[in-house]
């Protein structure tokens, strides 16, 4: 299979959110419509040259499966692509755009009884999956919602408007951190204690057929402790983050290291075939760019996934992982923005 390529697209739409988010539509060329075509749950990945330098961001979309493609952007301080896409972007403007990637899929044509928690920005992958599988009308949907106050709640109106439409079957709970609520359970940080009163006095979760995850580290791993303890099998929780907010950890050794400084890399992307030589103490994908241009990869914090392969030869250490699923990890897939060659020589295999 052939590795995806950037298009350019056109910016149709930018709607302010609150006053540091965005959302912004592109439109899609009619060639080019099957290759934008998107599952809800999905993400973009926009790329940009700043002083002959490429950056790359991947953003969740925000729009029901089968519209135009819409991410949703909160700005961070500094940043180079938030800042410039919320502050500076207008309709009309072309940007470098992948078409779209990522695991996280919702089927609408099942219906099933979906759990969302989400937190801040991490709201932009739910609303296209409630707004996507709220179709079905056999479907329900629960979603609680965290924020710091009424007014960074992205998507305000939005979430509004599919509650009046589905309103039997859309249940949405904000949670707000630095705004008291009349009811105290809905006033605080969506932490491992408040979840758990949510999800056992509010929102049960023994009649759940999916639970979606997205928002910084800490509540995704607090609600996936929670959700565990509340007997919620693993295989029904899936996860997204947009923001990790801790350093790799030290690479895990079962076995003394291998001695070395270097290790063969062979690449295979798109039926091609390259050998590298690559220092042990650089990620692979950093290091085999150098002879490989065409890598496909987007966040390099082990977030996204666009960088997954599957090691053929050869052994790798991994030290990150948010996006790989573990049968996916135990088949041998691996993010190479993450792992570092161990062995003498590695084969990794982007088109498995």
């Amino acid at each position: 299979m052939a590795a995806a390529a950037f298009h350019t697209l056109k910016v149709a739409r930018v709607e302010r959110l609150t006053d540091d988010s965005a959302a912004v539509t592109f439109d899609v060329p009619a060639h080019l419509a099957g290759e934008y075509a998107f599952a809800a749950g999905q993400a973009l990945t926009l790329r940009r040259f700043i002083d002959g330098e490429e950056h790359r961001r991947s953003y969740s979309i925000c729009a029901p499966a089968g519209s135009r493609p819409r991410i949703g952007v909160r700005e961070i301080p500094g940043g180079l692509f938030s800042s410039w896409l919320v502050r500076q972007v207008r309709p009309g403007a072309e940007i470098d755009v992948l078409p779209p990637t990522g695991s996280l899929r919702a089927d609408p044509a099942v219906p099933a009884r979906h759990l969302m928690i989400a937190a801040g920005s991490g709201i932009t992958p739910m609303i296209s999956i409630a707004a996507t599988v709220l179709r079905n009308s056999g479907t329900h949907v629960r979603l609680l919602y965290g924020n710091r106050t009424s007014k960074t709640v992205m998507f305000a109106e939005e979430l509004g408007d599919l509650k009046n439409r589905y309103l039997s079957r859309l249940q949405i709970v904000h949670v707000l951190s630095r705004e008291p609520r009349d009811v105290e359970l809905f006033s605080g940080r969506l932490d491992a204690a408040r979840l758990r009163r949510l999800l056992t006095t509010l929102t049960p979760v023994d009649d759940v057929d999916h639970v979606w995850l997205c928002g910084p580290l800490r509540m995704v791993t607090d609600a996936r402790d929670v959700l565990a303890d509340l007997g919620v099998p693993r295989e029904k929780v899936h996860v997204e983050l947009f923001h990790v907010d801790e350093p790799p950890p030290e690479p895990r050794r079962d076995a003394p290291a291998v001695t070395g400084e270097t290790s063969d890399v062979t690449i295979i992307l798109d039926g091609r075939k390259s050998t590298a030589t690559v220092p042990r103490h650089r990620p692979i994908l950093d290091s085999a760019q150098a002879t490989r241009a065409d890598l496909p990869y987007a966040c390099k914090g082990g977030v996204c996934g666009t960088c997954r392969a599957r090691v053929t030869d050869g052994k790798v250490e991994m030290a990150r992982n948010y996006a790989l699923e573990p049968s996916e990890v135990a088949a041998g897939f691996v993010l190479t923005c993450q792992s570092r060659p161990v062995t003498a020589s590695v084969t990794l295999d982007y088109d498995a």
